[in-house]
């Protein structure tokens, strides 16, 4: 089957690496073998079978443009595309509260660059917090080795002052003032409700 992206480019999946990984932070990210998202993944497969939260990755859409019929009780897609995706990347329930948030990392080694989300995104976020919902982004510098919990409210402040003339990215000084620096342990890989909890017990509500 051929899955294209919406320009019309065909999608190849990445070849598994075959190099030994650790769920340890002292170790490269280059031999980890995992992508952030499926850390991510990992670590919410981790909270659900431990009821401790009920977290998702969103499917991607997909549109079907070509499918076969070999035989009656069968039909294979042989040709689809990638839709644009209209919202963020996860979304779940946690100690009552709605959460939805994404998962960007960078190359660079001294900011984070905004081109890396999408107006879309942001104002589905804002939506979510005008409902009460809690967002955030969890970015990771590669390079760094470092990760981090940014609540949405803050990414807002820096994505509206690009109008105004405002940089183009939010320095690493920022993120490590304003963001919670996460670290990789055994279970669940990336303890990201951890953050999370501090967002809650903090929050208007829970007074």
């Amino acid at each position: 089957m051929t899955i294209r992206y919406p320009n019309g480019k065909a999608y190849r999946q990445p070849s598994p690496s075959n190099k030994p990984h650790s769920k340890f932070a002292n170790v490269n990210f280059g031999d980890r073998g995992m992508s952030l998202e499926e850390e991510l993944n990992a670590s919410n497969t981790y909270y659900l079978e431990n009821d401790i939260a009920v977290i998702h990755k969103k499917p991607t859409p997909i549109q079907i443009v070509k499918v076969d019929y070999p035989n009656r009780a069968a039909a294979v897609i042989r040709e689809a595309y990638f839709q644009h995706a209209s919202t963020t990347d996860y979304n779940g329930v946690y100690r009552g509260k709605y959460l939805d948030f994404e998962a960007k990392e960078t190359k660079s080694k001294t900011a984070f660059p905004l081109k890396n989300f999408h107006e879309h995104q942001i104002e589905h976020m804002r939506k979510c917090l005008h409902q009460g919902g809690i967002c955030f982004v969890i970015i990771r510098f590669a390079v760094l080795e470092r990760l981090f919990l940014l609540k949405a409210t803050d990414l807002n402040t820096y994505w509206d002052h690009q109008a105004d003339g405002g940089r183009k990215s939010i320095p690493l000084a920022d993120v490590e003032r304003l963001a919670t620096e996460l670290h990789y342990q055994l279970n669940p890989l990336i303890p990201y409700l951890d953050a999370v909890d501090t967002i809650i017990n903090v929050s208007p509500s829970s007074h």
